[in-house]
Formats: C-alpha cells, structure tokens, sequence
C-alpha cells in the first residue's frame, strides 16, 4: 500500500514544533496546530499539479536532491524557526514564483488569522516539512522523477480533500486548486447512475403492474390499473425526493419548540445565503465520522485534518451567528447544546487512548471552545 504523504508530513507537527511555530508567528498553539495542519495539504495539493508536466517533476526532483544533510526538524530544533522560515521561502519561491506563493500565504494567513505576512511565514516554516518529507519518500523508494511524480498525483484528491472548506475555496478562488477533483466528479456519476437504476426501476415496475392488471381483470377493469400507475409513480417520485427531505430534518426539536411559539425552520437561520443549521449538521457528522477512527497516534494524525475542517466551519457560522436576530440564536444554540454531549463522549474517549490523547488535544480544546462558544449565542 502506497504511504500517505499528508499523513507522514503531518506526524511531523508534535507540541515542541507547534509551540516554536506559535512562537515564531505570534499565536497561540491551538491556532498554529490548525494552520500548519491545513498548510500541509495546501503544499502538497499544488506540488502535485507542479508534476504534472515533465519540467516540473525534474524541477522537484532536482531541489530534492540538493538538499542539505540533516532534518528540517533538526534545523527547526538547533536553529530555530526563523532560519527554518528563510530556507522554506527560497525553495518554495524557486519552485512556483513569488507570486504564486504570495497568493498562497495571503490565502492562508486569512484561513489562520495571521494576516498576509503571517501566512507567508507559516508558508516557508511548513515548506521544508513537506518537502523534506518528499525527498525522504524518494530516496527510501528509489524513485526516479516520473516515479515521484506519479506517486503525488496518485494522491491528488486526499491532499485537496484533506484541506479546510474555508481555505479550499480561497485556493480555488485564486485559481491554485481544482475542488472539483476526481473524487467529487465519480461521486456524482454514481448519483446519476443510481438516479437512473430508480428511475428505471420505477417505469419497469409501473409497466409490470399495468400488465398484470390487465390480464387480471380484462378491458372492463381500467380504472383499477389506472390508479395503481398513479400510486407508483407517485412512490417513485416521493423515492427521488425523499433525500432532500431529510438533509433538512436534522433538527426538528429544535426548529418547534413546546413553548406555543411559532417554531424556528431551518431557513430562519440563514445567513448571507448560507443555512448554519446545515452547517452546524454537516461539521458534527464530519466529527462524528472523524472521531471514533482514532485509536492510536497514526490514527490522530490521519483524522485531524478533518477536525481541523469542521473547526473551521465552525469558525464561520459564529462569525454568521452575529448577524442573526435574538430568537435565531437562541435555536442555533439549542442546536449545539444538543449535539455536545455525543462529541464529548468521544473527544474524552479520544484523551484517553494513549499515544492518540496527547497530539489531539490542542485541536480538541480549540473544538470545544468553538462548541461553548456558539452554544452561549
């Protein structure tokens, strides 16, 4: 099984590190951990297009090979971050152009709340990570440059699906990503597919039925098989829409309160064209997914980025939640206050594992902190 790159850069990023890089960027840890944890996928996402012409992979693979004895991590230890961050931003700047990575740091240092200046320096600390990691891989494999080059674009998708929403779309906007990856366009040939089986069951069992009713009960009998095509092509329609009835159905508790008021819908809480109740649905089903899977160091390591993305999405729907009027609040809040207690259960489960309990914890105090403060709005 081929390694995962995001993964082992990842690992990288244990308390000493993330404590220098909050000291070198003027953060706190929790806030570096996140940002160097969606830097990493950012890299490797736009390494991977860099490979994908033959120029660009000997481009790669001729820095990798230049690189001097000894660890980014070593340097980051005995040097320092700064020395770390000036290394990072020539090789960076030498592989996609100084503007390139000006738009990539301005990007990140929005996502991380650094500023452009901050985003960059995160940029060039991360960067030799990544790339040290790379020139590793190469020299453990023996690949070749085509070989390395195959190998990133191999995992194209997971580092562009590993990176937060909120910074995804910065990336995309500023034309450094392609969201819409391999992984997104089968899932929607797979919706079409099955859109079609449906429909296609649907017709051939209204026309099974038609006939049977007709050998049943002859000419004199239509008004009998007539009515059972209405009801199977109404089951047939309420099947095709039946999913999207459910994606607004998380939180009916909520949305109708027994106090005799007009209860909330969830379209009450929709901001600047973005529904938080869905948000709210859709970053506690990423961590209810996320969370379980870890069961060991590796494990963490493989499933932050994906808690790292709800935070984030977190993050939004509280800069939202300003906008919304008192009684709107009150339900985003019940909202919370309801789906809290399952993700404690297993962020304490998650402390608790040794080898895991120690490298989550930043991100969980920062998830807790984001769910306490949008369960008071």
């Amino acid at each position: 099984m081929a390694v995962n790159l995001n993964s082992i850069v990842t690992q990288l990023l244990t308390p000493d590190v993330i404590a220098q890089i909050a000291s070198f960027l003027g953060i706190d840890k929790s806030a570096a951990q996140k940002a160097a944890g969606a830097t990493i996928p950012t890299i490797l996402a736009s390494v991977s297009d860099l490979v994908g012409t033959p120029a660009g992979a000997n481009q790669l693979s001729k820095l990798l090979s230049q690189q001097q004895g000894g660890s980014p991590i070593d340097l980051l230890r005995n040097n320092g971050a700064q020395s770390l961050a000036q290394t990072g931003s020539n090789m960076l700047s030498g592989l996609f152009g100084g503007r390139t990575m000006d738009t990539m740091g301005q990007a990140i240092g929005r996502f991380a709340g650094t500023g452009d200046s901050g985003g960059k320096s995160l940029l060039s600390v991360v960067g030799p990570l990544v790339l040290g990691t790379l020139g590793q891989q190469q020299r453990d494999a023996g690949l070749d440059a085509n070989g390395l080059a195959s190998l990133l674009r191999s995992q194209k998708d997971q580092m562009v699906a590993a990176i937060p929403s909120g910074l995804a779309d910065q990336l995309s906007a500023a034309g450094l990503i392609e969201k819409t990856g391999a992984g997104m366009r089968s899932g929607m040939a797979t919706a079409a597919t099955t859109g079609s089986r449906i429909a296609g069951a649907s017709e051939r069992a209204a026309t099974g039925a038609s006939q049977a009713a007709y050998d049943a009960a002859g000419r004199t009998q239509w008004p009998y098989w007539l009515a059972a095509l209405v009801i199977l092509g109404g089951l047939g329609w309420y099947s095709l829409q039946r999913p999207t009835e459910q994606t607004v159905a998380e939180s009916p508790a909520v949305a109708r309160p027994t106090t005799g008021t007009v209860g909330m819908a969830p379209a009450d809480l929709t901001v600047d064209g973005v529904n938080l109740a869905s948000q709210i649905n859709s970053s506690i089903g990423t961590l209810k997914a996320a969370l379980p899977t870890i069961t060991d160091g590796a494990s963490a390591q493989a499933a932050l980025p994906k808690i790292n993305d709800a935070i984030a999405q977190l993050d939004g729907i509280t800069a939202r939640a300003d906008k919304l009027s008192p009684q709107a609040r009150s339900a985003l809040a019940k909202l919370i206050v309801a789906a809290t207690p399952a993700i404690d259960q297993m962020c304490d489960k998650v402390l608790a594992t040794p080898g895991a309990g120690a490298f989550a914890k930043p991100a969980i105090d920062n998830l807790r902190a984001k769910l306490d403060m949008l369960a008071k709005a």
